[in-house]
């Protein structure tokens, strides 16, 4: 059993308060990921989580118990950092097992702990080896090791890939998710990368400036983002804007202007809106569509192909938009192309960037979610747990 809440936590640096009061839950066996911007306050939560920086106000809580004046090391929680932090002169084993020993464990529990976390993570060829030999993937899961052999309550990822190239960071992406499935551990992981945190998070947390926009799941975060800050920062390539003005608004949804004239019904609650007034349409690259009768039109800036998809970068005016298609698209830069959207796939941002409630649910952020409660209740009820 290894839960965490914190309530109303907040961090001051002289006049500077870098968090805002983050009240959060982080429920058994999952795989939380906190991602924003540089400067959004996420690896100072994870630093006072840890007990590494200490909470001006509010309270951490681990398994029902406060922990904010027990020391880092009792806390039983294990943190992997950006930077390996491997003893050069140490072998892999020797890395690995240092805590242990530190911490008085005798040599044959030390070298079975230590074999074990080997065997999880591939490294048993490798024990004998010094970090110079490895190459970063390898020195990266040594530092993984060395927490899972102290076997942690909760797992903190402090941006482990970001000193890996692109294919590593792939592969280890795998790998972890592979490890917090075999360990069925509770795993915090940080990170700037909103690729990783889709690929990998049960919940995702999106912070902003110190404080959190939005916690949901990967998909619940793709399909109903809460503001415009957490559209435009979930989603690879990121969203397109577009300013639009409400004509009409009804049970159905927001009649909206479009830049060149078109007209189009976005399924959204519009309650309160009054003709004329501004907004902003969404609508992710992969949901736009070259259409010759689109009521969207743009000029062909850069085209990218990927092989399977083409990104075509297109000048509207002055705003440059992104649209995803397939890799055989025969037009060519300088084009005037059509374009258009299911309203049903758009977003609506009101002058404060709140977005507007759709009228309709996306059936797999439900089911990403009803998944990720049904393996939490599950495995809290595997007969282990009773032993």
């Amino acid at each position: 059993m290894a839960t965490l809440q914190l309530t109303q936590v907040a961090k001051r640096f002289d006049d500077t308060e870098v968090l805002k009061g983050i009240d959060l839950e982080v429920n058994d066996r999952e795989f939380v990921v906190f991602v924003g911007p540089s400067g959004c306050g996420k690896s100072t939560l994870l630093r006072i989580i840890a007990g590494l920086e200490s909470a001006t106000s509010g309270d951490i809580v681990v398994d029902g118990e406060r922990i904010n004046e027990v020391g880092p090391a009792d806390r039983g929680l294990a943190m992997v950092f950006q930077s390996y932090a491997l003893y050069p002169h140490m072998t892999v084993e020797d890395n690995m097992g240092f805590s242990l020993r530190l911490a008085g464990v005798g040599k044959a529990q030390r070298r079975d702990k230590v074999r074990e976390a080997a065997r999880i993570l591939q490294l048993e060829p490798l024990l004998d080896r010094k970090p110079k030999a490895l190459s970063g993937g390898q020195r990266q899961r040594v530092a993984i090791g060395r927490a899972i052999v102290r076997n942690p309550s909760i797992f903190l990822f402090d941006e482990p890939l970001s000193n890996l190239d692109a294919a590593l960071r792939v592969q280890m992406r795998i790998e972890l998710a592979r490890l917090h499935e075999e360990l069925d551990a509770t795993m915090i992981y940080v990170t700037h990368d909103q690729i990783e945190a889709m690929t990998m998070a049960d919940k995702i947390v999106v912070l902003q400036a110190g404080e959190v926009e939005q916690v949901g799941s990967p998909m619940e975060l793709y399909h109903h983002p809460r503001n415009r800050f957490v559209a435009g920062f979930i989603g690879s390539p990121k969203m397109n804007f577009l300013p639009v003005t409400a004509s009409a608004a009804d049970s159905d949804g927001v009649e909206v202007q479009l830049p060149g004239g078109g007209q189009r019904k976005v399924p959204v609650k519009g309650e309160g809106l009054s003709g004329g007034e501004p907004l902003e349409l969404g609508i992710r690259p992969e949901h736009l569509v070259l259409d010759d009768e689109g009521p969207l039109e743009g000029r062909i800036q850069v085209l990218e192909r990927l092989g399977g998809q083409t990104s075509l970068y297109l000048k509207m005016g002055e705003q440059l938009i992104t649209l995803m298609a397939d890799g055989d698209v025969e037009h060519r830069v300088h084009d005037l192309v059509r374009f258009g959207f299911e309203p049903q796939r758009a977003h609506l941002f009101d002058a404060e960037g709140l977005a507007l409630e759709s009228l309709q649910r996306h059936p797999l952020s439900r089911l990403v979610r009803q998944d990720s409660r049904e393996r939490s209740e599950n495995s809290r009820a595997r007969p282990e747990d009773d032993a």
